[in-house]
């Protein structure tokens, strides 16, 4: 099994990306303990949807970009390519953003020069997938042992109340400006792009030929999303409880301030480890945020460009937003607020599929799954609307 596992954790990154640090921190530090659940359901979530992307793959060989080119009317096709399209760019905002953060907390370099030294980095250790899926994985696998360990040590010393945290978990809002913050940090945990790339990893990387194979590899698969997306669950749930704790009143909704935060409430050591999270947060996702942009083009339309053009061109948007000065956690936060409304997209059409027995044959969804993914699209359906028209009130 264990040469089997891996795509998982890629798309783990997602998960903890820059966008995550953002609202996680606006959500601890102004609600306290009052969105875990957020975070709790979202990667519930997040399993079941990785689940999904990574079963489509194995079963009929193709990501799931391919199946709605393969399965849906062109124009249809096209739509979901376009909006997929500004998913990748909003994804991108997001990554580069917060490693240029992460450049100037830690060497106060401009975040214009921090963002571009983010899209270098990223593109080579995006050049070692061509080598070899394990070094790349196992690279993207250090990135997060790096953000882990930040994010224990903040937690064993920020003094997390425990009954506030179970407390946490009970299902409420605190206004709508609670609802639009809910709304982002779904954005930001269950992500479109990742749903995309999952399935492309595991089509391309695990060809089971017959039926015990494919019994063996969705058995890997199942250990590998578990792993993976628990890892990530308390990656976020630690960023939320340490802001929860440690900046809770003080009126701090930024990253910078939270860097800041951290230093006087919980010592340097602690702020470092928040800034060398973030930097290594930036660098692992804007690697697979670019990785997930060329299957979404080459799954929607048979295309493909240089890896290079297609860096420059996600990157623009992202330096343009950083040159003009715009507030870098605002732009995250908007930015998984983008997120959120690309999820139904791709969620949508992966339901469908996996509870196809003509797509998936003997993988093909048993009608509980099913029943789980219409609620769980059902849910972040809602949630959008709400926010919509919140957003236009």
């Amino acid at each position: 099994m264990w040469p089997l596992l891996g795509p998982a954790f890629v798309t783990a990154v997602a998960y903890v990306d820059p966008g995550n640090f953002a609202t996680n921190i606006s959500a601890g530090s102004a609600y306290g303990y009052l969105l875990v659940w957020v975070v709790v359901v979202s990667n519930i979530m997040a399993m079941l949807i990785q689940y999904l992307s990574a079963k489509a793959g194995v079963a009929t060989g193709l990501s799931l970009p391919a199946l709605c080119r393969e399965h849906l009317p062109r124009r249809v096709a096209n739509g979901l390519w376009g909006q997929a399209e500004l998913v990748a760019i909003a994804t991108d905002l997001a990554e580069i953003v917060g490693g240029a953060l992460a450049l100037k907390l830690l060497f106060d370099l401009p975040l214009i020069v921090g963002g571009t030294i983010t899209a270098v980095v990223s593109f080579v250790v995006l050049g070692l997938k061509g080598k070899s899926h394990r070094h790349f994985e196992t690279v993207i696998i250090g990135l997060l042992g790096v953000i882990l360990v930040g994010f224990v040590y903040d937690v064993a010393i920020s003094g997390v109340d425990s009954m506030a945290v179970l407390d946490g978990t009970l299902p409420r809002f605190a206004g709508m400006d609670s609802v639009m913050l809910a709304a982002g940090m779904l954005g930001a945990t269950v992500m479109p792009h990742a749903i995309y790339l999952h399935s492309a990893l595991t089509s391309e990387r695990l060809h089971a030929r017959t039926e015990q194979e494919r019994v063996t590899v969705m058995r890997s698969q199942r250990v590998d999303v578990i792993v993976a997306m628990t890892v990530a669950g308390l990656m976020n749930l630690s960023l939320l409880l340490v802001a929860a704790s440690a900046l809770s009143g003080q009126g701090i909704d930024t990253i910078e301030g939270a860097h800041a935060g951290l230093g006087d409430s919980l010592g340097t050591g602690a702020a470092l480890l928040f800034a060398l999270g973030l930097l290594a947060s930036g660098f692992a996702s804007s690697s697979v945020g670019t990785l997930s942009g060329q299957v979404i083009m080459e799954g929607f339309i048979r295309r493909q460009i240089p890896v290079t053009v297609r860096r420059l061109i996600t990157l623009l948007p992202a330096l343009v937003i950083l040159a003009i000065g715009v507030d870098p956690t605002a732009a995250l936060v908007g930015s998984q607020v983008v997120l959120s409304f690309g999820i139904p997209f791709a969620l949508v059409p992966l339901v469908w599929f996996t509870a196809r027995k003509d797509v998936m044959g003997s993988l093909v969804n048993r009608k509980v799954t099913t029943a789980a993914g219409i609620v769980v699209a059902a849910a972040i359906i809602a949630l959008n609307a709400v926010l919509l028209v919140q957003l236009a009130s």
